[in-house]
């Protein structure tokens, strides 16, 4: 069978099953953002969740529906890339990405041990806490290994099992409300810097990856419809499940100081008891799981695309000869993430920030560049409001991913994980001239 007639014939994912595919890669529930309560204050956190995804997710989505129905590629915005600003820019997009998804890795894994706290408390010891998330790691290598069938149902089974009982909390909270949830609005005696540095890092992280399922548009049904209307369905659903668990448990609890990673579950005990905090754990856990397999599918075919075009070791491009799956990337991502799951969530979060603002800087200015190097592109969907609406989807996400960067704690890990893709581009540039040139000489003896 020809590669196209083989795409012809791939099952492919209909509208509701790729918005839960969409929803659980980039959001999966309101989990992980306890931090952002106790180092920005209640008041700004949720103002955050009010106005940062004006400034990021949905011009970002805007971008992406555009790209995605004019090039609707695998690869997504590391073609884009390329095809904006060539093979280096092209390069980096494509590496700051793979790195990222290594953060992603770890900050999943550590989320899952952080809730398995809740029935096992004496995982709070660093080597019990990192065992299990290194026994989830493991796990879901394994499943990617194998190849995961129908992930579209899979996703929405997983959307409806964490957005249920995070619901009943919402409408349990709203009817014990007994606290102003804006109040204070920062923490006492805490500087701007330390309101604006971890709590944007870990908005940006929140309501970061709509461009990122672009990577498999060639498996969604009539992607140039699809791909818009689904971006239309799950940023909202992505703000509304940040906002609203957020302000209700705040209005209810009230509990500010106590918030950490792990709290909603202790927030759904105290307003609903032991078997609503017992249901919402378990929705935290489902949401670690869904959004590590999520990072796994679609982080680790970058490198077996990347593999392919001769900027990576051509080893990652090997599938495995069963599962037709990367398997060695795969397992060399899973190293990654079992490496940076001994870090702390703040931690590694904030190091992500770097990665994606600068992977996010690229996918907009390429829908600026592309718009200008070929106006004549066919896009079924363009960025609304004309000059005015690309302009809005470039500037924003400049504006705010700056001024996360700018107040950042420990800019060193950033900077330095951003700094080694330029290293390491002559690198592979080297390895990737020695291939061709070897397989033009293979070629010539046979």
């Amino acid at each position: 069978m020809s590669q196209t007639a083989a795409k012809t014939a791939m099952k492919r994912a209909s509208l509701l099953p790729f918005v839960f595919v969409m929803y659980s890669y980039t959001t999966g529930g309101p989990f992980g953002l306890e931090g952002q309560v106790t180092t920005s204050g209640p008041g700004m956190t949720l103002i955050y969740h009010l106005l940062l995804p004006f400034f990021w997710c949905i011009p970002v989505s805007f971008v992406s529906a555009e790209l995605t129905t004019a090039m609707p590629v695998e690869g997504g915005f590391y073609r884009w890339s390329r095809a904006a600003f060539g093979d280096f820019w092209g390069f980096l997009a494509g590496w700051w990405n793979w790195c990222a998804s290594f953060i992603l890795g770890g900050v999943y894994a550590v989320m899952f041990a952080d809730y398995m706290q809740f029935y096992f408390p004496q995982l709070k010891a660093p080597l019990a806490h990192f065992a299990v998330a290194l026994a989830m790691i493991i796990v879901i290598t394994f499943v990617n290994i194998v190849g995961i069938d129908a992930v579209g149902k899979v996703a929405t089974v997983f959307g409806v099992l964490i957005l249920a009982p995070i619901a009943v909390m919402c409408v349990w909270g709203a009817t014990k409300w007994q606290h102003n949830p804006f109040l204070p609005l920062i923490p006492p005696g805490a500087t701007p810097k330390q309101v604006a540095g971890v709590g944007l890092a870990l908005g940006l992280w929140l309501y970061s990856g709509f461009e990122q399922l672009s990577t498999v548009a060639e498996e969604v049904e009539d992607p140039q419809r699809t791909f818009p209307r689904a971006l239309a369905w799950a940023v909202p659903m992505a703000m509304a499940t940040y906002f609203l668990p957020t302000l209700f448990s705040l209005a209810a609890v009230g509990d500010w100081h106590a918030w950490k990673d792990g709290y909603f579950s202790t927030a759904a005990f105290a307003i609903g008891g032991h078997w609503l905090g017992f249901a919402v754990n378990l929705a935290a856990l489902i949401t670690a799981v869904s959004l590590l397999n999520g990072t796994v599918i679609a982080s680790t075919r970058m490198p077996f695309a990347m593999a392919e075009d001769g900027y990576l070791p051509r080893f990652l491009a090997k599938t495995h000869a069963r599962f037709k799956t990367p398997w060695l990337a795969i397992i060399c991502s899973a190293c990654v993430y079992a490496a940076l799951s001994w870090k702390s969530l703040s931690a590694l979060i904030i190091v992500y920030s770097w990665l994606r603002v600068a992977t996010t800087w690229m996918t907009v200015i390429a829908a600026w560049r592309l718009r200008a190097k070929d106006p004549n592109m066919k896009r079924p969907f363009r960025i609304p409001w004309g000059i005015a609406g690309v302009a809005y989807c470039v500037i924003a996400p400049l504006i705010i991913g700056a001024i996360a960067l700018s107040a950042s704690e420990n800019p060193i890990g950033g900077l330095l994980s951003l700094a080694l893709g330029p290293l390491m581009y002559p690198v592979v540039k080297f390895f990737a001239r020695r291939a061709a040139r070897a397989d033009q000489a293979a070629a010539a003896i046979s």
